[in-house]
């Protein structure tokens, strides 16, 4: 039963998309389990780049059939705009090949205000969403009071739903934000419409994924996010609401437990994050923008989903050493390797120190980081262009000696490491 995993191992933004899409090369079915279009993977493809936020990325591989699995929430608008915008780069999508999960949540329009009057009413104190509604889905969800897929089958009951669901959302915004209300017959009417086209992609997807896995075909799971944002185990409050470690891939799925053959964390080969919260190892300035990149190529560090510009820093090894137990992690593939070439000397952070000691693994987890300083270990860098590299020979020592101490921090190998943006740039191990 060749089920593979892949996550992100930091907070989101590793690369993933490409990943993905190399594996998905050998897959038969690629299956989103969290999250929502708050995600965003990118894959570069000749002169064609794909964002896509909610449809699993390896659908760009004509051979594949994907899942949007029930631990998603969805909101139908995206989820259109995609299949169209694949539709016209010349991939072809239908119901056949592509799967939603009758028991996934469905974003409403009153979960986007909902997000945007939380967001405002927080201040200072702001977490750094997207604006998507992914959080006030998520709490419908919990609260036992969300629209689920399953529920368009019947239309005059949706419909109903719909309504009380918006007009309920309209008491709390203008209650308790003080924010403007929704028009309940427009949008119900507007957002009906688009939802009640998702029908014909409606499935037991976790019936489709365990017959796959039972005939022994290729299934990948394709996490959305990074492990630091995982609800339960990433930097509390500064997370998403979902499970992005692979864990949630048998509940977002619908699986029991079963034999996995691997788990591969996709990790930048420096650190990054969008939005507010701790970030021991994050640095400013000429570095800072040296490793962003301008913005005027695709994989430069901003954000898919927001645009927005991502902190960085200098590569954690005490938050990766957390992500790789948490998840299980037998395997690492190191992305953008190629962005350190040139400078002088590199960083890595090997422990933390504050609260009175030192600590190369956190005594209560990740939730408090700026309790503590990062503390580094200086490696020198490496002058060469590693782009044309295909062979891990032929990788310049200095950047061999910066991958071999990752291994030996962490306790995982590497697989893989990326030096460019193409699929072709791949540098595999063995």
């Amino acid at each position: 039963m060749p089920l593979q995993i892949i996550l992100g191992t930091q907070w989101g933004d590793e690369g993933k998309g490409r990943v993905v899409d190399l594996f998905s090369s050998r897959a038969d079915l690629v299956a989103r389990y969290n999250g929502g279009d708050n995600a965003g993977h990118t894959v570069t493809v000749g002169s064609q780049t794909f964002k896509l936020h909610l449809i699993p990325s390896g659908i760009v591989h004509a051979h594949t059939r994907g899942v949007l699995g029930s631990g998603m929430v969805v909101n139908p608008v995206t989820f259109f705009t995609e299949l169209d915008s694949l539709r016209a780069s010349g991939v072809e999508v239908d119901p056949l090949r592509l799967k939603l999960s009758y028991a996934a949540h469905l974003i409403t329009p009153a979960h986007k205000a909902l997000d945007a009057a939380q967001e405002a009413s927080r201040g200072r104190e702001k977490i750094g969403t997207t604006g998507r509604g992914i959080g006030p889905a998520y709490t419908d969800k919990a609260a036992r009071q969300g629209l689920r897929a399953g529920e368009l089958l019947d239309e005059s009951e949706f419909l109903e739903k719909l309504r009380a669901h918006i007009a309920a959302a309209n008491r709390v915004l203008e209650r308790l934000y003080q924010a403007p209300t929704l028009d309940v017959d427009r949008v119900s009417a507007d957002y009906a419409a688009q939802a009640l086209r998702l029908r014909p992609y409606l499935a037991d997807t976790g019936l489709l994924v365990h017959q796959a896995l039972a005939e022994g075909r290729i299934v990948l799971a394709e996490g959305a996010q990074g492990t630091l944002l995982d609800l339960d185990l990433g930097t509390y409050p500064f997370v998403t609401s979902s499970a992005t470690t692979s864990g949630g891939v048998f509940s977002g799925l619908g699986l029991g437990l079963r034999p996995v053959e691997a788990i591969i964390g996709v990790t930048k080969a420096f650190q990054t994050r969008v939005g507010s919260g701790p970030f021991p190892s994050e640095v400013e300035g000429e570095l800072a923008e040296r490793l962003r990149g301008t913005g005027s190529n695709p994989w430069d560090e901003f954000g898919t989903t927001t645009g927005r510009p991502r902190r960085v820093g200098w590569l954690d090894l005490v938050l990766l050493r957390y992500a790789a137990r948490v998840n299980g992690l037998t395997d690492l593939v190191i992305t953008k390797l190629d962005v350190l070439s040139g400078l002088p000397e590199l960083r890595l952070c090997t422990a933390y120190r504050g609260g009175g000691g030192r600590w190369e693994d956190l005594p209560f987890g990740p939730t408090e980081l700026e309790k503590y300083s990062a503390e580094y270990e200086v490696l020198p860098g490496w002058s060469e262009d590693l782009t044309g590299i295909r062979r891990w020979a032929q990788l310049p020592a200095a950047a061999l000696r910066y991958l071999e101490r990752i291994e030996t921090a962490v306790g995982v190998p590497i697989r893989m490491v990326s030096v460019g943006p193409e699929r072709s740039q791949i540098v595999e191990r063995g």
